[in-house]
């Protein structure tokens, strides 16, 4: 008996015992003080105005007190991890506030909770860049910030992240270029960069994430073509493209995406037919392609009116009348309907009203403000996506006004003045209007509001219009339902339908009614019309006597050059009327000044000779060329000037001048390896885009150190394209005008004049061996003892010295196998033989280490003069054809234009006309 009752005893003092010690912990257990203090200062920098830490821990009360805001568990919620130090301390892990109207920045502050995992911000007004204190931060895992005011480029420190898998940054302002950098957060899963600014080509370092399953890139200015390299990422789920600006096709390679659910292609250009393998994608859920449209167009229409979620409307105007098509048909939660011109697609269900107000289409019997009220006493609604789509249109500009009016949240109605309806617009898959809230636009309900987007291009004779609600605005208040995008009606035209007279445009849809004749605005527009052509007639007279100035601006305009127009006065202002004290340069071309505009922006005027043999159409071509490049790594053309008699380029401002300078060791920064590497990476970048990734695909021509130029941050950008040549369809070219630089040139070039991309990759690897070496390889004026980089380099790897080249200023302080890499990469760039040396797209991922380098070896032999070249003549049977009727006695001259445009132009480098005779060449 006793054994029981002792047995009885233990159990029942167990259970005390753990029960109290529980109990202990529980209550002694509390945040860190540090962090509690940290909370504070969070709160005050999101915009948190009235935030409570005295009522309770918010560890257990998982939340935080924020005073005056609707919100639920779902979107203010913080969790702990409350097992260190012996179960005394907690410790914040997650920090999530969605959708509760934070209006501050994000917080530097978090850097302080040294234990966060998760940081959840979404849904807010928080502006401003990612804080760099929170590169500190050891254990994050998971970054949301979507649908934010956030701005700025990606920093690069994110790769300091190792185990961040989520990344989720869209609907925001971000810009800039998708930095290499990424490429190395090998644990991500998911990447949302969708709805920002980013511009330029992705990363060939992204393809190293193998474990990415959601990848969203859409309404972003992304150039290029869509990569390969997609195909890799075996275990993606969801492929979101659309708008994003590359263009197809589809990378065959996508065909291995066994896992792909979701895969969204609108408005990425896509040429022909599907590719058959994407229906053979057995888990492929949703697929969005360009939309078709009807398959025949009887004709092709120049504008559109639609009356949303109303019948048939006529507006009456001085001019006649426009007839608004009925939009009143009944749909579901996901409906695609088609009329004749146009059609509607409708997504999501409002899936949370408790009201079972399902339906699609709102009217008011009340009479909205303004002149047209008719339109605007209905709507059309959806819970999460509404998206018209104009078919059979001619191709060309169209303005787009999209009216609304708020017609459900009335402010007669005192629950309903606390709604708020905010959505995104976007137009041909661009965002046209972001976090757009018609009542504060029309200050008030019932009233009209506009908006208008103009110049939207259309290409395939479709346009599209999508309307997105992305969390923002009313959820529960004044009841569940109520949120979502609202349209009233659509118009659109032809912009060659608009004129500042009505009664001479093509009116956009009117219809002339009988009796509308207007004698006043007959006359009015015909004396407007005699005005019109006598001062035609006037400037006719006037243009016939103006000389080679007014010729220029004919020539530049004729090229339709999206580019801003400078003055004279205003550029002999930015630079103190050409003060020498500015002058940054002089070359072949004219000078160099610093200058500062008006709103105190730092630019370089490229003052161009008026006497200069190049003249008219040189300027005509390098205007033409750089202003529509637009590229990180390419040098800004502002605008320019082409007036009294001169002609002015405005180049963005490089603090650091040219490489060539800073190598010369005659200027600080002085470069560090790291730096080097950026640098190289960077010139091939730029010559990537002149060759594959731009519209206008060229080559440069004259690649050197003079004209790489660098930014405060030593970014590198190529500058001079004037004496580039289009490369348009053409894989070659033979030209009698040789225009480079001794040292860089490429032999074939030079001795044959065989102008192909291939010649930027052979200069490309001369300067890469000067970022190496910090030597230049152009042999100064009158030296008799020069040698060549290049061969200095293959004699070196012969005896397997090859680090030897390595600059000495460096001391020893570089990564060896980095530099191992750059030195074969410029030998490779540097082969005798064109078709063995890689592309630029290649030498990219051969810096980045992406691919392997080919061991191609070359003779050093060959190179050892690198001016005469008699020895590549000899071993080389196209040279002994092509000079076969050149003889000993002759001489054979080749002019060079050598640094003649130099942006910033520097003596420490002197280049200048060579003459060869035959028998050197």
């Amino acid at each position: 008996m006793w054994i029981f009752f002792s047995t009885l005893f233990l159990f029942f003092f167990t259970i005390i015992t753990t029960f109290l010690a529980i109990l202990t912990a529980s209550t002694s257990q509390a945040l860190h003080p540090d962090e509690l203090n940290a909370l504070g200062e969070i709160a005050t920098t999101l915009g948190i105005k009235r935030l409570n830490l005295s009522d309770g821990d918010p560890c257990f009360s998982r939340t935080l007190n924020i005073g005056g805001v609707v919100s639920d568990e779902m979107n203010n919620t913080i969790a702990c991890d409350c097992s260190l130090n012996n179960n005394m301390t907690c410790h914040i892990t997650e920090l999530i506030l969605n959708s509760i109207s934070l209006s501050g920045k994000l917080p530097p502050e978090l850097a302080k909770l040294q234990y966060l995992h998760n940081i959840n911000l979404v849904r807010n007004y928080l502006s401003g860049t990612i804080p760099v204190e929170w590169a500190s931060m050891p254990y994050i895992t998971s970054i949301t910030l979507s649908a934010n005011n956030l701005s700025g480029p990606l920093p690069t420190w994110l790769q300091n992240f190792k185990n961040l898998k989520i990344l989720g940054i869209e609907g925001n302002q971000f810009s800039g270029t998708i930095p290499d950098e990424l490429g190395n957060l090998t644990n991500l899963t998911k990447l949302h960069l969708a709805s920002n600014k980013f511009i330029g080509r992705l990363p060939v370092t992204l393809a190293r994430l193998v474990n990415l399953e959601e990848f969203w890139i859409s309404d972003n200015n992304f150039n290029g073509t869509i990569p390969g390299y997609i195909g890799t990422w075996s275990r993606l789920q969801k492929l979101f493209l659309h708008a994003s600006g590359l263009k197809g096709p589809l990378p065959e390679a996508v065909a291995r995406l066994e896992n792909l659910v979701d895969l969204i292609l609108r408005n990425v250009g896509l040429s022909g037919s599907v590719p058959s393998y994407i229906w053979n994608m057995s888990k492929l859920n949703r697929l969005l392609l360009p939309c078709a449209g009807p398959t025949n167009c009887s004709k092709y229409q120049r504008s559109l009116h639609i009356n949303c979620g109303g019948g048939t409307v006529q507006i009456k105007n001085s001019s006649g009348k426009i007839t608004y098509q009925a939009d009143n048909s009944t749909t579901d939660a996901a409906t695609n309907h088609h009329l004749e011109n146009w059609g509607i697609s409708n997504t999501g269900d409002f899936t949370d009203d408790t009201s079972h107000d399902d339906t699609y289409i709102i009217s008011t019997n009340l009479t909205p403000s303004g002149d047209y009220p008719d339109l605007f006493k209905t709507a059309r609604r959806s819970p999460l996506s509404l998206v018209y789509y104009a078919f059979c249109l001619e191709n060309g500009a169209y303005n787009v006004k999209l009216h609304f009016a708020e017609i459900q949240f009335l402010d007669e109605e005192l629950n309903s003045r606390l709604g708020r309806r905010i959505f995104d617009v976007y137009v041909q898959g661009e965002l046209f209007l972001r976090d757009f809230n018609i009542k504060e636009e029309a200050n008030g309900t019932l009233k009209p509001v506009v908006k208008e987007a103009k110049a939207v291009n259309v290409t395939d004779h479709t346009l599209e219009i999508r309307l997105y609600w992305a969390g923002k605005g009313t959820v529960l208040f004044p009841k569940r339902g109520n949120y979502g995008p609202l349209i009233s009606a659509i118009s659109l035209c032809h912009s060659k339908n608009t004129s500042p007279m009505p009664s001479l445009k093509k009116n956009c849809g009117v219809e002339k009614t009988k009796y509308n004749t207007n004698y006043p605005l007959i006359f009015g527009v015909t004396g407007a019309l005699v005005a019109i052509i006598l001062l035609a007639l006037g400037l006719y007279a006037q243009k016939r006597c103006r000389g080679d100035t007014n010729m220029r601006e004919r020539d530049l305009r004729a090229q339709c050059l999206q580019t801003v127009w400078f003055t004279w006065r205003q550029l002999q202002a930015a630079t103190n009327n050409f003060d020498q004290a500015n002058k940054l340069g002089e070359g072949g071309f004219g000078s160099v000044f610093k200058g500062e505009l008006t709103d105190g922006t730092i630019v370089a005027v490229k003052q161009l000779s008026s006497k200069s043999r190049q003249g008219n159409r040189e300027f005509v071509n390098e205007i033409g060329m750089i202003s529509g490049l637009n590229h990180s790594n390419l040098v800004k053309l502002y605008g320019c000037c082409v007036e009294k008699n001169q002609l002015l380029l405005v180049y963005e401002y490089m603090e650091n001048n040219s490489l060539a300078l800073v190598l010369s060791e005659k200027s600080s920064p002085k470069l560090d390896w790291a730096a080097r590497k950026k640098i190289s990476v960077g010139i091939a970048r730029g010559l990537e885009f002149l060759h594959e990734g731009s519209m206008i695909k060229m080559v440069h021509r004259d690649i050197k150190t003079t004209n790489v130029l660098l930014d405060a941050d030593l970014n590198a950008k190529i500058s001079d394209f004037g004496l580039a040549r289009l490369r348009e369809e053409e894989h070659t070219q033979i030209t009698t005008k040789i225009a480079g630089t001794m040292g860089y040139m490429a032999p074939e070039y030079v001795l044959w004049g065989q102008l192909t991309e291939k010649a930027d990759v052979y200069s490309f690897g001369v300067v890469a061996m000067e970022i190496v070496s910090g030597k230049s390889n152009a042999k100064p004026r009158g030296s008799a003892d020069h040698v060549s980089l290049i061969n200095w380099a293959l004699m070196l790897q012969q005896k397997g010295d090859i680090l030897e080249i390595v600059d000495p200023t460096l001391e020893g302080d570089f990564n060896k196998k980095e530099a191992v890499r750059m030195i074969n990469v410029a030998l490779v760039c540097t082969n005798l033989s064109p078709s063995l040396r890689p592309t630029m797209s290649e030498v990219v991922q051969m810096l980045e280490g992406v691919i392997e380098i080919a061991q191609v070896m070359s003779d050093p032999g060959l190179y050892g003069d690198d001016w005469s070249m008699s020895k590549l003549k000899d071993n080389d049977t196209h040279g002994s054809s092509s000079m076969s009727g050149v003889t000993d006695q002759t001489t054979v001259t080749m002019k060079f234009s050598v640094s003649g445009s130099d942006l910033y132009p520097e003596s420490v480098i002197s280049n200048s006309t060579v003459e060869f005779p035959s028998s050197s060449v």
